[in-house]
Formats: C-alpha cells, structure tokens, sequence
C-alpha cells in the first residue's frame, strides 16, 4: 500500500484496514484492554463536526464543512469516561489547530497516542 505524505504505511489488522502501522498497533492495545475489562465500546473513525459548510467571497458552491476524525472512541472503565484519541507519529499545526476546536467546539479533550 502507498505511504502517506508524513511517511505512515496503511496496514490490515484483523481484516480492518488502518492508515498506519502506529494505529493498527493501537488498535491491539485497546482491544487487550477492552478484554481484561478495563475499556469498554471501543469505536474507530469518528467523525465530529467542526464548522459548518460556507460559501467564501461569494461563490457559487459552498466549502466543505470543517471536521475532524478520531481514530477512537472508547469509554474508559477506570476513570468512568468517554474517551477520544488520536494514534499520533507526528504532531502537525493543523492537528494542534482541529485538537483546539475539538475543546473549544464539543469541550474533548483529545488523547494523543
């Protein structure tokens, strides 16, 4: 599979496809936490709404709305909650940028990973 522009290769773990190596990894950790009883509902590519779609300078199509995607969401039993995470290699300012909204917009705290 092609490699992304920050270098991350898209791998297949239990016949589901992830967008890096670190994620899959990820995925494995969470699922043995989820088995020892410790997380719960795990969910993988979430999507959250950051801002709505506009039209800029008067055009006739309308932007895309803003959004982010969690790579998980899962409820942690031990702190008893709802957590977001984003498996990171590399923290970009545009990851930084929609971390930001994430709080400002739905008050999450996004876990990096």
């Amino acid at each position: 599979m092609a490699r992304s522009k920050y270098g991350a290769r898209k791998v297949v773990v239990d016949g589901l496809k992830f967008d890096s190596v670190l994620e899959a990894k990820r995925w494995k950790e969470l699922k043995l936490l989820e088995r020892a009883g410790r997380i719960a509902s795990i969910e993988r590519q979430i999507v959250f709404a950051l801002a709505p779609a506009v039209k800029l300078h008067g055009e006739a199509r309308l932007k895309p709305a803003l959004r982010y995607v969690a790579d998980f969401r899962y409820f942690d039993v031990i702190a008893g909650k709802l957590t977001v995470e984003d498996a990171k290699g590399r923290d970009t300012p545009v990851s930084r940028i929609k971390r930001h909204l994430m709080k400002s917009v739905h008050g999450i705290d996004v876990v990096i990973s």
